[in-house]
């Protein structure tokens, strides 16, 4: 595979990267990964929406050596100079940092603008200044909007359906107009639906599957929005880690100033993901084996069906996803049943 030569490179060459978001669920996967490979890294994190534990269970992961070639800075991407500090010396740059959720977004635009534009701007001209070798970032499924077609292919795309879904779009297009600009190497790799170790089930605007596991081992509400048909490319996170690394790390002309979907490139509906994690908790809690999921109304902003053409990455990128929907499953049931 493409991405185990490109880690046996890498854990051979020590290079500096810088991954905002850090302390977050998909950025101290990518620490972990990273720093396993003895690479310097550089993380950026204001805590807003990640947690000083995750980046402690990545510390306990690793060798001490591996881990003190960690340097965090806590500030925020809405402060240039902080953002300029952090690509300091930078060869790449995985930009995790936004305020995800289309209900947050939707109760609080202001703020997911000032984040996810005004912080990716910042982090653009940062990153430029710096003259870094090539900056990833995240982008969103939500970026099709209201497009009906199934796969999404990354040319086409709809009207956005909510405010987390216009700042995520305004990204592409700003680091479109940079490469065109500044000659930068930019990427962008729209996420469908990540799942995984260390995905907060906390909080209002937590992810259905963390939620799901921590009401089914804890007890809580277990709810479906709709009827339960809606469906999602349901991507598991060491899928994503291995697209970030081989999006950073490509020298195919080609690829560059692109956009990809990233996800596993199947549709599972949410009955049936209730199902799939159901069964997993039920080997560790059999009393979970009958529990139901209450169903509401559905929630505005969301669409109904969600699937990844993932022909594009394959073919530029070399990306292979290596997690099934289950098999990924069976390695985030394992995580929260030891940790909830």
């Amino acid at each position: 595979m493409k991405i185990e030569q490109i880690k046996k490179e890498l854990s051979g060459t020590p290079r500096k990267w810088l991954i905002t978001g850090a302390a977050g669920f998909i950025g101290s996967n990518l620490l972990e990964t990273l720093l396993d490979l003895n690479q310097e890294v550089v993380g950026l994190d204001n805590f807003s929406t990640g947690h000083h534990h995750n980046l402690e269970q990545v510390k306990e992961r690793l060798l001490p050596e591996q881990w003190q070639r960690f340097q965090l800075i806590e500030d925020d991407i809405r402060d240039l100079k902080a953002c300029r500090r952090a690509c300091a010396g930078v060869n790449y740059v995985l930009h995790e940092a936004a305020l995800g959720s289309v209900p947050r977004s939707i109760e609080d635009p202001l703020l997911t603008n000032a984040n996810n534009i005004t912080g990716f701007l910042n982090m653009l001209v940062a990153a430029r200044d710096a003259g870094v070798n090539n900056f990833v970032y995240a982008a969103s499924s939500s970026t099709y909007g209201d497009h009906p077609g199934l796969p999404k292919v990354e040319d086409k795309i709809g009207r956005p359906l909510s405010p987390y879904a216009v700042t995520k779009y305004v990204d592409e297009l700003y680091a479109d107009v940079f490469a065109r600009t500044y000659n930068m190497a930019c990427i962008g790799l729209r996420y469908f639906n990540v799942f995984g170790r260390r995905q907060d089930p906390n909080g209002a605007y937590a992810a259905v599957i963390p939620k799901w596991f921590a009401g089914m081992v804890k007890g809580g509400e277990l709810f479906i929005n709709g009827t339960g048909e809606t469906s999602r490319d349901f991507c598991y996170i060491d899928n994503t880690v291995q697209a970030n690394i081989l999006a950073a790390c490509t020298d195919n002309k080609e690829a560059m100033n692109q956009v990809y979907n990233v996800a596993y490139g199947r549709r599972t509906t949410l009955n049936e993901l209730f199902e799939m994690i159901k069964v997993r908790v039920a080997a560790h809690h059999p009393e979970v084996s009958d529990i139901k999921p209450e169903y509401r109304d559905f929630r505005a902003g969301d669409v109904l069906h969600s699937l990844a053409d993932i022909s594009k990455i394959s073919k530029l990128l070399g990306y292979e996803p290596e997690y099934s929907v289950e098999s990924g499953m069976d390695q985030a049931a394992k995580w929260y049943i030891e940790n909830l």
